[in-house]
């Protein structure tokens, strides 16, 4: 389930509020003095004309921004969570909750590492505005929204009240992903017992028995082994018939095709409910029983690495389907030395050349959009 967009809390209450002036502000406060000094200095009366004006001119302005606005101010990004190059907004509402009109309000909220200004217009007493913003996603990651400013200016630009509403949110942008189906085990799987000490903890099949540790089901106590070694034991269980899907991702010059290739082959096997291991050249990024949300959530955040995947890969646990993702034809090339521990193994090739590696599926991959063609063509 999506979770409910982020709003800011506590509508009206503000963290902080400062009146200045702006640099043109400051400048017409210097100006202003030193037309005063020149003035009687050297006797003329136009240079303080001048400079009364401008000091006027800072009086109105500090009589516009002074008073402190009554609002009611929220900002929400929908959705949290969103699709690579799909859409996400932020939605700004504010309210004026005082008896008079306000005019001169500019919203001023930082995404990412840049700040989008919205100009609002006249907000009569009692009166709301909505606006909305994109937010961008052609960028995978998380992007920080926030924190959300409302400054209100002076005609003349000379001084200004900010006020900092509310806490920052976050927009992640997950990869894309193409519809797949699981990819298929090369030998059938036992029915009624395990298939290694590898398979994940179920609810079918007996496989062993270990101690009791707290949160057990007490239901799977094997009572006379206890009673035998004075320690309580469980019988574990497990979903012997499931085989595992063992994606590896390259991270070396990372592509953003080849994350989107990568989460589509894991994202196909874990809402089909089989498990789901993703590793890279660093190390597990996520383990056997992780779910469809858990699955993209990691993705969305796996950086460009350094590490080759030869040693994940050597040392993975076997059985069940090994997919690689990779553009090395090197990388691609080892997976014949383990294709024997592994019932089928893919290699989804995202880089330039010819590569034939015997017994293994090699899937050139041009772009995502191809992935479900060659993906069913073996």
């Amino acid at each position: 389930m999506p979770p409910a967009p982020a709003a800011a809390p506590s509508p009206g209450r503000w963290r902080r509020a400062t009146a200045v002036l702006t640099p043109l502000g400051w400048g017409t406060l210097a100006g202003s003095v030193v037309l005063y000094v020149a003035g009687f200095a050297l006797g003329y009366p136009e240079p303080v004309v001048l400079a009364t004006g401008g000091l006027l001119a800072l009086g109105a302005a500090l009589a516009w921004t002074a008073p402190k606005p009554r609002l009611a101010v929220s900002r929400e990004v929908a959705p949290l969570k969103v699709p690579r190059g799909d859409a996400a907004v932020a939605v700004l509402n504010v309210r004026n909750l005082g008896r008079r009109g306000l005019s001169g309000l500019r919203a001023q909220d930082r995404i990412g590492a840049s700040e989008h200004t919205v100009d609002l217009p006249r907000l009569p007493r009692n009166a709301g505005r909505t606006v909305s913003y994109p937010l961008p996603t052609d960028v995978r990651g998380e992007i920080p929204v926030g924190p959300l400013r409302l400054v209100r200016a002076d005609p003349f630009g000379l001084t200004r009240r900010v006020r900092e509403y509310g806490r920052p949110a976050a927009l992640l942008v997950r990869p894309r992903t193409v519809t797949l189906p699981v990819p298929p085990s090369g030998r059938a799987h036992h029915l009624e017992g395990p298939a290694g000490d590898n398979a994940p903890s179920g609810t079918v099949t007996f496989h062993t028995l270990r101690e009791y540790v707290v949160g057990d089901d007490l239901r799977h106590i094997h009572w006379r082994s206890s009673a035998r070694t004075g320690t309580l034991m469980v019988r574990r269980l497990i979903d012997a018939g499931l085989p595992t899907t063992t994606v590896v991702l390259d991270t070396r010059g990372l592509t953003e095709p080849a994350v989107d290739a990568a989460a589509s082959v894991a994202l196909a096997a874990a809402q089909a409910g089989f498990p789901v291991r993703v590793l890279t050249g660093e190390g597990p990024l996520l383990d056997v029983r992780a779910g469809p949300e858990t699955v993209l959530d990691r993705l969305a955040l796996v950086q460009a690495g350094t590490a080759a995947v030869t040693e994940v890969i050597r040392v993975a646990r076997g059985g069940g389907s090994l997919v690689l993702v990779t553009a090395d034809p090197s990388e691609a090339a080892r997976l014949a030395g383990v294709r024997r521990r592994f019932d089928r193994v893919i290699c989804v090739y995202t880089g330039q050349g010819p590569v034939n590696v015997p017994g293994v599926t090699l899937l050139p991959m041009p772009s995502l959009d191809a992935l479900p063609y060659v993906w069913g063509s073996p």
